[in-house]
Order: structure tokens, then C-alpha cells, then sequence
């Protein structure tokens, strides 16, 4: 996933889970507002720390994966 990308999602996960943009950012510890700097992908100051935040709110975690460099992406890049 590309960074850019993590707002997206992470609008797509706190749907899933049913919340506001306002319970989610509650249950994080954080504000609403940077919950949806972050969802419009308007990342300048957010930290990593924040996004951890978030992911474990809603019961995820990052994770690194090696790029396919050549030819086609893998069904796993796709998704």
C-alpha cells in the first residue's frame, strides 16, 4: 500500500466497524480533525505514531512487504 492510500483505508475500516469519524477518533485518543486530515490524505504532520493509533483502534497493525519490482503485480499489490 502506498501512502497516500492509508487514508482511504482507513476511512474504508472505521466504516466496516460502523463509526463516526468523531467515536473512532475518541477511541484513539485523538482529534476528529486529524482523523480527517488523514482520511483525505492530507498526511504533513501526522506521525506514524497516530496511524498506529487508529490501526489498533480498529484491530489492525502495520506491516512491511517487499515490492514486486518486475513485470505484472502480485494479487496481494492489488489489494
Amino acid at each position: 500500500m502506498k501512502l497516500d492510500e492509508i487514508g482511504t483505508k482507513i476511512k474504508a475500516l472505521r466504516k466496516d466497524h460502523g463509526l463516526t469519524q468523531d467515536e473512532l477518533a475518541k477511541l484513539a485518543g485523538i482529534s476528529r480533525v486529524t482523523l480527517g486530515k488523514l482520511e483525505r490524505a492530507q498526511l504533513g504532520s501526522i506521525t506514524l505514531k497516530t496511524i498506529d493509533l487508529i490501526l489498533d483502534t480498529l484491530g489492525y497493525e502495520l506491516d512491511f512487504k517487499r515490492k514486486n519490482s518486475v513485470g505484472l503485480p502480485s494479487l496481494d499489490e492489488l489489494y
